[in-house]
């Protein structure tokens, strides 16, 4: 059992939502009110917002083409970091390497630009991509804040 202590210091959620095109807007809203807690600046949650929202447009796309599966968004905070897990059980990516190179899409016919991961990477920290077993793939994306309350608390400490 945790104790309330433990539980400042660290918050999670879980959220799943089937891979309609329209719950992407509520995954990306929902982890944003998450990541309230540690205080980032706007620029910082839209920057989370954008990244949830390429991740779960990928697994929307890509992962179930011609049905309709589970996405499972987990996020955590631990400070003023923010890690954030996108899953999903879909046909997977045959070549990871290949798919996170910059204008690389596998749906050309749909106009794609192949930039989701490289969106990704430039607003997040860290993304890694992994493959899932037996299908499926896996984002984990994180982000510290540069939030006011460590410069607050930082600022303190030097009075």
């Amino acid at each position: 059992m945790n104790t309330k202590k433990e539980v400042l210091e660290k918050n999670e959620m879980t959220l799943t939502i089937k891979s309609y095109s329209q719950n992407e807007s509520f995954a990306r809203s929902t982890v944003a009110a998450f990541c309230v807690q540690a205080n980032p600046t706007l620029e910082e949650i839209n920057d989370v917002k954008t990244a949830v929202s390429e991740a779960v447009t990928n697994c929307v796309v890509h992962a179930y083409p011609n049905s309709v599966g589970d996405i499972l968004i987990k996020a955590e905070i631990q400070g003023n970091t923010l890690k954030v897990t996108i899953s999903d059980w879909g046909v997977g990516i045959q070549d990871i390497k290949k798919a996170m190179e910059p204008f690389y899409t596998s749906k050309p016919e749909q106009e794609r630009s192949g930039m989701g991961f490289t969106v990704m990477e430039s607003f997040m920290d860290i993304v890694e991509v992994s493959a899932q077993k037996p299908n499926g793939v896996k984002v984990e994306m994180t982000k510290t804040f540069k939030s006011k309350a460590s410069s607050s608390k930082a600022e303190d400490k030097n009075a």
